[in-house]
């Protein structure tokens, strides 16, 4: 009887899976299909679509707390982590600490202020909804700014900050939590030493298993095994240190780091660490998918407006508190560095931080014992819902009029002439050394030939008339020429790494004369 009844619950829940995977994968195609739909960034085309089956009451599947801090949270972290450059994120490691640390504080005391003065909510009620809207997870925004070839310093500053906030919230929800419970002491002292004892053991655990790993994978070549290890370690290190009593999140943060930038330099050869990045990009979309139809699907209309006052005053507090944190952090920031944030970009960064599953996952994992549960989670989905449909929506003309695109979409044109330009010569210099094999008729060489010299013309014609229409393009081209002179020195030392010949990997050269003529 059991074993019928568990492989009846298991057929409900692939069938169940299959559904909400088959609605992701047709919204996807939306917008190949309605050229309209491309203005709306796919993942809150996948919260409109999900807040049409919530309204005709159709319900996908239950979103539990520990299906999306357990299941969907680790590849996102692990994804993004291990596509951030070392070397580019130390540049502006002080305005993303101050964000992640100072801005996640400054989040939760005004919005429970604000909630406990304004709307009358209890002060350990107020501070659960502003713990758990204290996350920022900007996916679309950052989506649409990689459509739009918005700066990547902009994009880093972004992502970075949600990367390591997300875990500076769960760390503080999960103290707060405990306060009514009467399980946690609210003094100072306590709190700093139950910071960083949680944190300092998600680094820690997380740097022993990113390192090993990084000296295991030097031992062998095999692109499926070492994409199957750091699918594991992403999910091992998560429950491995929330069992420990660390931080999962920030655990997960720092092992991206470590395989993305050491792991997969000294222990991966080009062709597996291509293999590996792209494996990670479709993971990343596979649950984007799946989390934002389900945001969407959730919703629940007739509590939100039960809860619309509470919603609003929220909203305003958000908002505010992450003006208050952005520009006051950020002339902090800009005191002290020397990579300055400007006013436009600080802008972005306060309307791009949108709220999204972590925030959500938080508010579900309120204990039921908790009187005002429901009213946490009806004010948190609503916030969230609005900083999804309504600033994601809205990030676009703010960039336009902030003049924040600049020549971005201009360079792109740029690179992808040059990249075709490159590849069309040596399909070109191929084809001059092929022109004795049997069968193949000299007409057809002929033909191919003029064929791609016409088209090798036509890309050098619109590559000088690019230039000399836009000379600042010659700057980029130099500085692109760089990172690839920084890329090729990078990937030797490496070799030598795995090969034995070294130790360590050496400090590239070029990057500190690149510095130095900056």
């Amino acid at each position: 009887m059991d074993a019928t009844l568990g492989e009846m619950t298991i057929e409900t829940n692939l069938k169940q899976f299959l559904l909400v995977l088959s609605i992701s994968l047709s919204v996807a195609t939306l917008p190949r299909i309605l050229s309209w739909f491309r203005q709306i960034p796919y993942t809150l085309l996948l919260v409109i679509v999900g807040l049409g089956l919530a309204f005709v009451d159709v319900r996908l599947v239950d979103l539990s707390p520990k299906l999306i801090l357990s299941i969907f949270l680790p590849p996102l972290l692990f994804e993004a982590a291990w596509n951030l450059k070392w070397s580019e994120l130390k540049q502006e490691l002080l305005p993303i600490c101050l964000y992640a640390i100072f801005g996640v504080m400054i989040a939760i005391a005004g919005m429970a202020l604000g909630l406990n003065q304004l709307a009358g909510v209890p002060l350990t009620t107020a501070l659960l909804i502003g713990a758990s809207l204290s996350a920022t997870d900007p996916v679309s925004v950052i989506a649409l700014f990689r459509e739009l070839g918005v700066g990547s310093r902009l994009s880093l500053l972004m992502e970075g900050e949600s990367l390591f906030n997300d875990g500076m919230a769960v760390v503080a929800f999960s103290f707060l939590v405990a306060l009514p419970l009467g399980t946690a002491d609210l003094s100072i002292p306590s709190a700093v030493l139950e910071f960083v004892r949680v944190v300092g053991i998600g680094i820690a655990v997380a740097s022993l298993i990113g390192f090993g790993i990084s000296y295991l994978t030097q031992r062998f070549d095999l692109p499926l095994v070492e994409q199957s290890l750091t699918l594991v370690s992403a999910y091992g290190t998560y429950l491995i240190i929330e069992d420990l009593g660390g931080s999962g999140v920030i655990g997960v943060v720092t092992m991206g780091l470590i395989l993305g930038n050491f792991g997969s330099r000294i222990g991966m050869n080009p062709r597996t660490r291509v293999i590996v990045s792209e494996f990670w990009e479709f993971l990343a979309f596979f649950v984007n998918s799946i989390v934002f139809l389900l945001i969407g699907d959730q919703i629940r209309f007739h509590i939100l407006g039960q809860n619309l006052d509470i919603i609003a005053i929220t909203l305003l507090t958000m908002v505010a508190t992450r003006a208050i944190a952005i520009y006051s952090l950020s002339a902090l920031s800009n005191r002290f560095s020397e990579s300055k944030v400007p006013l436009k970009e600080q802008s972005v960064l306060l309307w791009g931080g949108l709220r999204g599953s972590v925030s959500i996952a938080l508010a579900l994992s309120v204990p039921a014992i908790l009187p005002d549960r429901e009213e946490i989670i009806a004010t948190v989905f609503g916030a969230v819902l609005f900083t999804l449909l309504v600033q994601g929506l809205t990030i676009k003309p703010l960039l336009e009029w902030l003049n924040l695109l600049g020549k971005q979409p201009l360079q792109q044109q740029f690179t992808e002439a040059s990249a075709r330009l490159a590849a069309l010569k040596r399909v070109l210099q191929h084809l001059g050394q092929a022109t004795d094999r049997p069968v193949i008729e000299p007409e057809f060489y002929r033909y191919q030939e003029t064929l791609i010299q016409g088209e090798i013309g036509r890309l050098e014609e619109e590559i000088d008339t690019l230039q000399d229409e836009h000379p600042d393009l010659r700057t980029f081209a130099a500085e692109q020429f760089r990172l690839e002179l920084l890329a090729v020195e990078a990937d030797t030392y490496a070799e030598f790494v795995r090969a034995g010949q070294l130790n360590r990997e050496l400090a590239p050269f070029l990057q500190q004369d690149f510095s130095e003529e900056v």
